[in-house]
């Protein structure tokens, strides 16, 4: 086996223990009761990947081009390339669908594997060395802070961890003039698997490809021949995935802009306390790379076996590196000049690599000397002394952990430096000695079998150390996470009694079936099945959030996490037929469980596709402030009424009105609390429905006098509006006509003027059979094509139920397709009374544009692949002519 492969056996073993490990200790899924599924990965990874599933097994509603499952209609291709384009994802289709979470932890811990995998292969490829060295330092790289604390929740940023030192060796093909071809393909896949990631990977080969040209010695035409030839392949690969790419791209123009944030360095502190083990923290960059591994990088300058102009250049890169971290401009070169939401240093993965790639520089010239290593742990000292009183280092365990893993790693480099002491290797790498003659090949070292034991004690001190602090800190990882985050527990009963009622009750496309208001993941549809409203997506598109959020609608993560509308006027706009109702679900503990059981509601809705009368054509005049109003613009019939409101609170005074947002202002309800509550009165028609919209009104409202079955209404919405609450249905009004809705918030909360709705069931019931009688009597549906059947002579607008996002073209009978026309928010195609047929197509903004840049850049690569083979061959080919060698010819063949 050559060293390259077995360097990158034991780094990906190594990885996948240490993974597995940490989550044993951590007692976490799969080995485990405690959830791994947290914050996003619950509420939208897995669910995607349960969609991909789907595909794959031809059970989707929808296919590569449109997702009918979610958001009543969303373009799937952004998706896709955002979350699901890594070739790691199809290996769900070989799990069983009710194991997608266990598919999901397989695909990670296989992508940690894989980017130990290539780092320890590229060490290798920069300087020759010690296998297991380069394996041990593969390893520390796969399991760096960034890859334990952020990227295994984010499984789609660790093809970045395997890009980098992909695109490394890619560079360092260039250097050398091979492969033109492979390192373009690399680039594209890399692109592919995940373009955000890539992007940086890209940005941090390219810093390394730039030393590395600096430090080579090229006279100044073969440098710049070599920049040439990697700046072709970077093209080339980006160019092939451009496809992919340039939807996506555009995507991101039609998605809900969600919040902007401003960026703020770091205080140095924490940074310092984040290269230690078991420092997490969520917000800051995990640049923790194990102590051996950090300890090698520190020793690097004073390193005096490393040649000066080395020692400079990688010092000076990983600073560089560090403090364009917490330079503003710099740090929005690194992230597409947009500071991320969430994780800011999303960027650290890069610097993570080249602290590796550091520690590798140091220990391929030797092991550090006695005074070398000692002004590293001085150093490492320094560090521990900073973070001690940080806030993620304030772990009890913390520093007793830094300070074990300092010692099996001074000790082990010690004992290799001991051990190699004799013939340390020179400028060049060798591992000879200088002092006296050289000895016979298979002569025995003096002292062989001593050193030997002194380098494998060495190499069992650093791979015990190594191995015991990063399990405990992916495994201090896991356990903060489980309780810093909202978690979802795994595929169960739950889960599996909603997938069943929704295929037994499922009739797409005649009618949606809605996965409902009391959701599991913010992604329901996706895992469960169904057709609804919810849909949380990083590309959740603006005209979505805002029409449903015109209609009642609430939302989490700023906008892009929109939620189910229990309401029967939008079930009616949007063809919902069959709607399930579940219990809260156990996982998320801020209600009450009411030990409900799930069931399946039906109503008689329009289809999909209905007709507008003359004179209410295309309007893009936008909604008003009212919610309810807005609901009857798009149904096209007055059904509610809005009455005039009286709020007081718990002590029985009206509630005063806030400057902040217009509405009564109440303050929260003591938990526990049995006493009087705020309430709502109004008056409206005896038997009709209430329903309340209270947007940033946090907790429960219940109908006084209610019967106990009648529904709870629980409102979600915070201070920082980040989430709102959607519209919620409290039960019917009394004979009297008198209604009190008493509320028990647990936050501030704010009730809007006209929050209080009535709904009167007869009217919707007339509105429904009129939109029923006269829209489409056949639709169907297959991936971006919509096809309806429509009454003969049907004249005005034909709206089809599903958001007028970019993209959607449509034509009428044998007419050529245009672009679709918005019925507040909705597809919108005039009728003239002559067209009995509609159709409607969808394609993804960027992909024409994509094709043909990919077309022309796999052409561009067909023609390289080309001419590389023509060059080589004739290279091979032996002059027919000779010629005698002078003096200098004798030379250079010796």
């Amino acid at each position: 086996m050559r060293p390259e492969q077995a360097a990158a056996l034991l780094a990906a073993a190594v990885a996948v223990l240490v993974s597995c490990t940490g989550d044993v200790v951590a007692r976490s899924y799969p080995f485990g009761p405690r959830a791994r599924n947290v914050s996003d990965l619950g509420n939208q990874y897995v669910p995607f990947h349960a969609h991909l599933w789907d595909l794959l097994h031809g059970r989707a509603d929808g296919g590569l081009l449109m997702n009918w499952q979610s958001g009543f209609g969303s373009s799937f291709l952004p998706d896709l390339g955002t979350y699901l384009s890594s070739p790691f994802a199809l290996l769900v289709a070989v799990f069983p669908r009710d194991e997608i979470d266990l598919a999901v932890y397989v695909i990670t811990v296989l992508k940690t594997a894989c980017a130990g995998a290539a780092m320890a292969w590229l060490l290798l490829a920069l300087r020759p060395g010690r296998w297991w060295a380069a394996g041990l330092l593969g390893a520390s790289y796969a399991l760096c802070g960034w890859s334990v604390l952020m990227a295994a929740v984010n499984p789609m940023w660790l093809d970045g961890l395997v890009a980098l030192p992909l695109l490394c060796l890619v560079g360092e093909w260039a250097l050398h003039g091979r492969r033109p071809v492979l390192g373009a393909l690399v680039v594209a896949l890399a692109w592919i698997a995940n373009f955000y990631t890539a992007y940086m990977a890209t940005l941090g080969a390219g810093l390394v490809l730039l030393l590395r040209l600096s430090l080579s010695g090229l006279p100044p035409r073969r440098l710049l021949a070599a920049a040439g030839r990697a700046a072709r392949g970077t093209v080339l690969g980006i160019g092939l995935a451009a496809p992919l790419v340039v939807v996506v791209y555009f995507g991101t123009r039609h998605a809900y802009p969600g919040r902007v944030t401003e960026f703020r360095p770091l205080a140095f502190e924490y940074l310092l306390a984040h290269l230690l083990p078991t420092s997490y923290s969520f917000s800051n960059p995990a640049v923790y790379v194990g102590t051996a591994a950090l300890l090698l990088a520190l020793a690097l300058p004073f390193h005096r076996a490393v040649p000066r102009r080395v020692r400079a250049g990688w010092t000076l890169l990983v600073v560089a590196m560090t403090l364009s971290m917490r330079w503003e401009p710099t740090h929005l070169v690194w992230h597409a000049f947009a500071t991320p939401q969430g994780s800011a240093y999303r960027q650290t993965f890069v610097l993570c690599g080249l602290l590796v790639i550091a520690a590798w520089t140091s220990l391929s010239y030797g092991p550090p000397g006695p005074r070398a290593l000692l002004a590293a742990g001085g150093l490492l000292a320094l560090v521990m002394a900073g973070a001690a009183g940080s806030m993620p280092a304030r772990h009890s365990f913390t520093l007793p952990i830094a300070v074990l893993a300092a010692l099996a790693a001074l000790t082990g480099l010690a004992l290799l430096g001991r051990a190699e002491a004799p013939g340390r290797a020179d400028a060049r790498g060798g591992t000879g000695g200088s002092d006296g003659p050289p000895r016979p090949r298979g002569a025995a070292r003096p002292g062989g079998r001593r050193r030997a034991a002194l380098a494998g004690l060495a190499a069992v001190l650093l791979l015990g150390g190594q191995f015991g602090e990063a399990a405990a800190n992916s495994a201090v990882a896991t356990r903060s996470r489980a309780t810093r985050m909202d978690d979802h527990s795994p595929w169960g009963a739950r889960r599996q009694t909603q997938a069943e009622l929704i295929a037994a009750a499922d009739g797409w496309p005649r009618y949606r079936t809605d996965p409902g208001r009391e959701q599991t993941v913010a992604n329901d549809p996706m895992e469960v099945g169904g057709q609804g409203a919810q849909y949380y997506s990083s590309l959740t598109s603006d005209v979505l959030s805002r029409t449903l959020t015109a209609l009642g609608d609430g939302w989490t993560s700023r906008g892009r996490s929109l939620q189910s509308l229990d309401n029967a006027v939008t079930d009616a706009i949007f063809s919902v037929g069959a709607r399930v109702h579940s219990p809260p679900d156990p996982d998320q503990k801020r209600f009450p469980q009411d030990g409900g059981r799930t069931t399946v509601s039906r109503q008689p809705v329009p289809p999909l596709v209905t007709v507008r009368p003359s004179g209410t054509g295309a309007d893009r005049s936008g909604f008003g402030p009212s919610p309810y109003r807005n609901q009857e613009l798009l149904l096209g019939s007055r059904v509610y009424t809005v009455p005039r409101l009286t709020v007081r609170t718990a002590a029985g005074t009206p509630a005063r009105f806030s400057g902040v947002r217009p509405g009564a202002h109440l303050g929260p309800v003591a938990a526990g609390t049995t006493g009087p509550r705020p309430t709502i009165t109004a008056r409206c028609r005896p038997g009709s429905e209430v329903y309340l919209w209270a947007p940033h009104l946090s907790g429960t409202a219940r109908l006084a006098g209610a019967p106990e079955t009648a529904p709870t209404g629980r409102f979600r919405s915070d201070r920082l509006a980040t989430a709102i609450a959607a519209m919620q249905r409290l039960g019917r009004v009394p004979a009297s006509g008198h209604l009190t809705i008493e509320l028990s918030p647990d936050a501030t909360s704010t009730v809007p003027d006209g929050a209080v709705g009535c709904l009167d069931t007869a009217r919707l019931r007339t509105a429904v059979e009129r939109l029923t009688a006269t829209g489409a009597t056949e639709v169907t549906v297959s991936d971006g094509t919509v096809r309806a059947v429509l009454p003969a002579g049907s004249r005005g607008t034909a709206v089809l139920a599903a958001p007028r996002i970019a993209g959607w073209r449509c034509a009428t009978g044998a007419a050529d397709a245009v672009p679709a026309e918005s019925y507040h928010g909705l597809i919108a195609v005039p009728l003239d009374g002559t067209s009995t047929s509609l159709t409607c197509t969808f394609h993804p903004p960027g992909l024409r544009l994509g094709a043909a840049v990919g077309g022309v850049s796999l052409l561009a690569l067909t023609l390289l692949g080309v001419l590389t083979a023509v060059r080589g061959r004739r290279t091979r080919t032996p002059s027919t002519t000779t010629r005698p060698l002078d003096r200098a010819d004798a030379r250079v063949a010796l």
